[in-house]
């Protein structure tokens, strides 16, 4: 839903002609002339009906009866506690911007994103629609205990017949009466509702004044289910009327065996029974689509129904204690009816809050189906339900779940579907929970909701308080849920969801980033803890995929920026183009799978904007200290976006979605022989501004080359061997001895068993060539070499090579770079150069079978080949004139080479201490 705004903004500004938006969203979900319900009729009734349900009239005296009173008051006090925490994170949510339709989902949704809002917006729609056919199933049962031809009791009527297709049946005949007051429209189920909160408030009143009115009596109890009542004799509860000894008898708890079930009462089965009946505080949020003004009268008048229910509760229960002995309450549950001034009307009481709870689940849940069909996070599956009336009313969505809810009739199996129900509420109020939670940690500065009284604390509490009950009430329904929920966030990150919604975790994410940040202190760095932490420059990116993927492997959980410079000045241009270019690189960073954070940057020249990236690039102690560069030559630029598979673009040129393809994003690669952005002169300049800064260097040469299997994000098996090759010695200064053993060399090392460690490059064998001198004795050095190795916990091939015939000095120490600075003839540096290249390339060759060349020449040898090479990287002149001719012995050096990489380290990283 690209145009959707925030959830947690809502502006009410003025649109055209000066009509003012619909305000709380009702534009976004619907005609505005849906929102048309109070808070009294769109809120308090459904939520207070919902509340009640039918535990109201048939639960009561089991819960006092088996608990007793000071229990039965410790069980509703924790029960309510629970409530009224998730009522809190309701209240916070609703009143921090605009709501819309789908309640609970879209609360949830819009905080926690659709993966786990979808998730558990769909595990809610299901409950409620459970929740449907259990309040139907129960009205069956209440109407056939009474009227059914299978009645034992003496009370019964027996008209109806019974069995399993017969209670189909009229479950069924009721569901239609459901569905058709739900499909007509909200403002009929409201008026329904009012006519059932008004019946079922004059039974709950009878009820009451008949605990007064009604003098002592004797209420004969029914036989136990599975016993012959001819040959068992009567028994009888007593209505004592308001007597201490009976409030006496009723304050400790009795539990005893369920007459309905047979089985064993405990304080947790009691508590599960009297939380399923009041797990219905959502009731008012769905409707938050027909609403006149959600974001107030979701928190009113849910904070009314859950005070007054609480009221009602504790008064059934005193008046029950004081009035009713314990076998009363443990063997008729159902004693309203015995003692009421007029019976009929508590059966009116019990059929009305049934058909209620029915009506208020089908409607609820047809609107968050409606609200998940909208938002299309389950695609065609869900179509039909986003077909509304001309006024809003999404009939489709009824339909729909009334179908299911059929479905769910068919079933019949009461007892487990309570459960199930009650699990997936409790996962849903947990899920708000969780979103305020994460909102109030996330410190978001829009996060201001208009109700204050909450904090992180009730919001965790409430969050482990519904896990508990969960696990309390049914551990098989509970962990089911959980690993429901998993599958289906499983599934919706496969299908990908709408970005637009903001997402809680990216604001934590940055709050506990930013404060870890914080605590890296680059005064504690020590080199034992040293990682690469790279700056790629990217011109672009359509010639550079396979270096993108190489610095990802060299970067060891370190830091990766990708950098691009954008020439010109933002003097003369109306607007910075710069920001408009980050979500092709980030889509670029997603196909190409490398961990890299991209840094763009506008400047007259590529040399300034290098200069800009590598001071300002990373953050506190996360910041660039490695320069990597592809090379400086003439070889023709590849289009590797045209090769590579994860960039196959459709032939429309967009992506799914709708975006534009990257082939449209990033320009084709420059011709050969056209101009560049780029100087020589200001190529090795950008190399030496990198080692001014203190900042390594690595130059990328033919990466286009490497195997692919080296690239691959697995194990990088292959039939064919390969080399690494390191040379640890400035071949363009030749001095024999150990001078493997400085900063730079040891930088190759590190680099080079740093790639060793990739999976995809675990195959791959490391060798280290040492130069000998040519009067220098073979062995000694090598021994030497080989320790150092050991203590750097190194495995590598070491192999010498005599080196520097023709080019020794005696015993006259050259200054480092010499032959670079011109302390010797260009074109002895030049033959230097070339003779050190075909050294390498004859290594290069050994064993093979062949003779020296690329890899080009080798592909189809049988040896081993070298994969990438490691060379010592001299320090550019210090004389910019001679920058060019610095250039051209680069590119002599590494002419054939295949793929190289010309390292130059600067700063300490090994360490051989633990």
């Amino acid at each position: 839903m690209a145009s959707e705004s925030s959830p947690l903004l809502a502006y009410r500004l003025l649109g055209e002609e000066g009509a003012a938006f619909p305000p709380n969203g009702a534009g976004g979900s619907g005609v505005a002339s849906a929102r048309k319900l109070s808070t009294f009729l769109g809120v308090v009734v459904p939520t207070v009906l919902s509340m009640f349900s039918i535990v109201v009239f048939l639960r009561i005296g089991f819960v006092v009866g088996h608990a007793g009173l000071l229990q039965a008051l410790a069980m509703l006090l924790v029960a309510y506690i629970i409530l009224a925490l998730t009522v809190l994170s309701v209240c916070a949510i609703a009143t921090n911007g605009a709501v819309r339709g789908g309640g609970a989902y879209f609360m949830i949704s819009r905080t926690l994103g659709p993966e786990v809002g979808g998730s558990i917006g769909l595990m809610f729609y299901l409950a409620n629609v459970c929740g449907c056919a259990v309040s139907l199933l129960g009205l069956v049962e209440s109407v056939l205990d009474v009227f059914g031809a299978d009645v034992t009791g003496s009370s019964g009527l027996r008209v109806l017949p019974q069995g399993y297709g017969w209670n189909l049946l009229y479950g069924s005949l009721l569901l239609g009466l459901v569905g058709v007051v739900c499909t007509l429209g909200a403002g009929l189920y409201a008026r329904a509702s009012f006519l059932t909160f008004l019946l079922v408030s004059g039974s709950l009143a009878s009820v009451l004044i008949s605990f007064v009115a009604v003098g002592p009596r004797d209420i004969k109890l029914a036989p136990r289910p599975g016993t012959n009542g001819s040959s068992v004799p009567p028994r009888y509860g007593h209505f004592t009327g308001f007597n201490s000894s009976t409030l006496k008898d009723n304050l400790g708890g009795g539990y005893a065996e369920d007459y309905t079930t047979g089985a064993m009462m405990t304080f947790a089965s009691v508590f599960a029974v009297l939380f399923n009946g009041c797990t219905g505080i959502m009731a008012g949020a769905n409707m938050s689509g027909e609403l006149k003004d959600p974001s107030r009268a979701i928190p009113l008048g849910t904070i009314i129904a859950v005070a007054y229910t609480f009221f009602i509760y504790i008064l059934l229960f005193f008046l029950s204690s004081f009035t009713c002995d314990r076998t009363l309450l443990q063997e008729d549950y159902g004693f309203f009816r015995g003692i009421s001034l007029w019976p009929p009307l508590v059966l009116i009481g019990i059929y009305a809050t049934a058909l209620s709870a029915s009506m208020s689940s089908l409607i609820g849940a047809s609107r968050i189906l409606h609200a998940l069909a909208q938002d299309d996070l389950f695609g065609v599956i869900l179509a039909p339900a986003k077909v509304v009336s001309g006024g809003g009313n999404p009939w489709g969505a009824v339909l729909y779940s009334w179908g299911l809810v059929q479905l769910v009739l068919l079933a019949g199996k009461l007892n487990t579907l309570a459960a199930v129900v009650t699990v997936f509420y409790l996962v849903a109020y947990a899920a708000v929970d969780l979103s305020c939670l994460s909102l109030e940690w996330a410190s978001a500065p829009n996060f201001r909701p208009t109700f204050s009284l909450f904090s992180w604390h009730s919001c965790l509490l409430g969050v482990a308080s519904c896990l508990l009950m969960m696990f309390l009430i049914s551990p098989g329904a509970a962990g089911g849920s959980l690993l429901l929920m998993g599958l289906l966030s499983a599934l919706l990150t496969a299908r990908g969801g709408p970005s637009s919604w903001g997402y809680v975790s990216q604001a934590l994410l940055f709050h506990q980033v930013r404060k870890y940040l914080l605590r890296l202190d680059v005064r504690k760095e020590h080199v034992k803890f040293w990682r690469p932490q790279l700056l790629l420059l990217v011109g672009n990116p359509r010639g550079a995929l396979p270096l993108l993927r190489l610095a990802n492997q060299l970067k060891k959980g370190g830091l990766y920026v990708l950098g691009h410079v954008t020439l010109g000045d933002l003097d003369s241009l109306p607007s910075d183009p710069v920001q408009p270019q980050y979500g092709a690189w980030l889509s670029l960073v997603d196909l190409a799978q490398v961990k890299a954070f991209v840094d763009l940057t506008l400047s007259p020249s590529v040399r300034q904007g290098a200069q800009h990236l590598l001071r300002i690039s990373g953050l506190g102690g996360m910041k660039p200290n490695t320069l990597v560069l592809g090379f400086y030559d003439d070889a023709p630029p590849q289009d590797h976006f045209l090769t590579d598979p994860a960039f196959s673009e459709p032939a429309e040129g967009t992506r799914e979605g709708g975006s534009p393809s990257l082939s449209t994003l990033f320009p084709p690669p420059r011709a050969p022989g056209s101009p560049r952005a780029l100087s020589p002169q200001d190529y090795v300049a950008t190399v030496a501004d990198a080692l001014k800064m203190n900042k390594n260097v690595v130059l990328a040469r033919a990466c286009g080359a490497l195997p692919p299997e080296r690239l691959s994000r697995g194990s990088g098996s292959s039939s064919q061997l390969h080399h690494v090759d390191v040379w640890p010695l400035n071949l363009l200064r030749p001095r024999g001895g150990p001078g493997y053993v400085d900063v730079c060399g040891l930088f190759l090392l590190q680099m080079a068993t740093i790639l060793s460690m990739v999976p995809a490059w675990h195959s791959a064998r490391l060798r280290i060539f040492l130069c000998l001198g040519p009067r220098e004795a073979p062995g000694a050095a090598e021994g030497r070499l080989r320790a150092l190795l050991s203590q750097l916990r190194i495995r590598a091939e070491v192999q010498e090579v005599v080196w520097g015939e023709g080019a020794e000095t005696g015993d006259h120490e050259e200054e480092e770079g010499d032959f670079v600075n011109g302390g010797r003839g260009d074109e002895e540096a030049e033959a230097l150069a070339c003779s050190a290249n075909a050294l390498v390339r004859a290594q290069q060759g050994r064993g093979t079978g062949g003779g020296p060349g690329g890899p080009e020449g080798r592909d189809g040898e049988e040896g081993p080949i070298t994969a990438l090479t490691f060379l010592y990287l001299p320090r550019p002149p210090a004389d910019p004139a001679r920058y060019p001719r610095y250039l051209a012995l680069l590119e002599t050096l590494s002419r054939d080479l295949g793929p190289t990489l010309l390292v130059h380290g600067v700063t300490p990283v090994t360490c051989t201490d633990l």
